[in-house]
């Protein structure tokens, strides 16, 4: 069987969702040869133990070329992609798309990249007869045309699919696919352990690399732009009102916005003691969750990071880039405490972080309570695969 998907690429939240299907795979169908097609395979072989394949030929080599030979190069790649998807496709049995936002443009994608290769899967998988599994997803409604089409024949094709949320599965129904036989189970990352451990009065801000999404182009180093200086005020002001900061991030790329908030914060803050902001080092969802449950608050931007939060029921407001935050954080009992990226309030946030913090803790454990709700629904999501997805291929063999 395979794994299909941006894994290995630096998105803690993508790559958590991949260890938590791995989990369930190892130990209900321990006899399967597992191999993964994606866009880090060094890092998910060495991380995972999973024979993996670069997913996109492009990206996997120098991408410095310009003009007709970039252009020259790109042809290539997409004949050398469009080959492997099929033959990879071809040995496999079943192929899971581990959870994500695969079927989303909240963020900018060009859709003759990870798009086709979604398309192409899924027709792979009609045509060999494989078995692809979209297996709890987020998506929204896209208006780029090219991008929903191959979008719509990737989902269209899937032997079985579920979605994270109700704003995803209604997106594609408002998007003309019949989705009444759709499961909807909770994102993957509910199934995570909750660490051990007490929380301190350190807040998490957690920070992105953010440009808008796919409609956002024209504008996307203006909002940038906003974000950042918003988040650098923020900082500021917790700074100023004693408090202590662990900035956060969900992926590599996230690392220049840390760096520029440390610079501003030595410009405008030079006696602060450093121990006061400092950066968490996250390489996977564990330690992500692991750093947050030693935290008093979040405010966060990456799903993730917000996502976890909520999961450890801690005071948490949501700096939101697309609905399906939205749609979490209201889920939760939150929905007053979200903003959104391209206009943040740093009034707003520090009045909404203080009344967050006075919440009394049965407010808190309701939070738990629905957390771990989502949690069971994920082990009853596994006795539905193993009948949908391996009865069938076990029972020929």
């Amino acid at each position: 069987m395979g794994f299909f998907g941006l894994l290995g690429a630096g998105n803690i939240g993508n790559d958590g969702s991949l260890e938590v299907v791995l989990e369930y795979v190892r130990q209900r169908h321990p006899e399967a040869e597992l191999s993964c097609l994606c866009s880090g395979p060094e890092l998910v072989e060495a991380r995972y133990g999973v024979k993996a394949e670069s997913l996109l030929w492009y990206h996997s080599r120098n991408r410095d070329a310009t003009g007709v030979l970039a252009a020259l190069l790109k042809a290539v790649g997409k004949v050398a992609d469009t080959i492997k998807i099929l033959t990879w496709t071809r040995r496999c049995d079943v192929v899971i798309v581990p959870g994500a936002g695969v079927l989303e443009t909240t963020l900018p994608l060009r859709p003759w990249g990870f798009p086709y290769a979604m398309a192409l899967l899924g027709v792979s998988g009609r045509l060999w007869g494989t078995k692809v599994a979209l297996l709890n997803v987020g998506s929204n409604v896209i208006r780029q045309r090219t991008t929903r089409w191959l979008y719509r024949i990737a989902a269209r094709s899937a032997h079985y699919r579920s979605f994270r949320d109700e704003l995803s599965r209604d997106a594609w129904r408002e998007m003309g696919l019949d989705t009444t036989k759709d499961d909807l189970y909770p994102d993957l990352a509910f199934a995570m352990p909750i660490p051990a451990g007490r929380p301190s009065d350190v807040v998490g801000v957690g920070v992105m690399e953010f440009h808008g999404g796919n409609d956002d182009r024209r504008r996307g180093e203006e909002i940038r732009s906003s974000y950042v200086a918003a988040m650098k005020r923020f900082v500021r002001r917790l700074v100023d009102d004693g408090r202590e900061i662990r900035l956060l991030t969900g992926d590599e790329i996230d690392d220049p916005v840390v760096e520029e908030i440390f610079a501003d914060l030595r410009e405008q803050r030079p006696g602060l003691d450093p121990n006061r902001v400092t950066a968490a080092k996250l390489p996977t969802l564990g330690d992500l969750v692991t750093e947050i449950a030693s935290l008093g608050a979040v405010v966060g931007t990456r799903y993730h990071n917000v996502l976890c939060s909520l999961k450890l029921a801690k005071p948490t407001i949501s700096i939101s880039y697309s609905q399906k935050m939205d749609s979490i954080m209201a889920n939760m009992g939150l929905a007053e405490y979200c903003q959104s990226a391209r206009a943040v309030d740093v009034d707003l946030l520090v009045r909404q972080l203080a009344e967050l913090e006075a919440k009394p803790e049965e407010f808190w454990q309701r939070l738990r309570d629905r957390s771990a709700a989502k949690g069971k629904l994920l082990e009853k999501q596994y006795d539905v695969l193993d009948k949908t997805l391996f009865r069938e291929s076990e029972e020929i063999r």
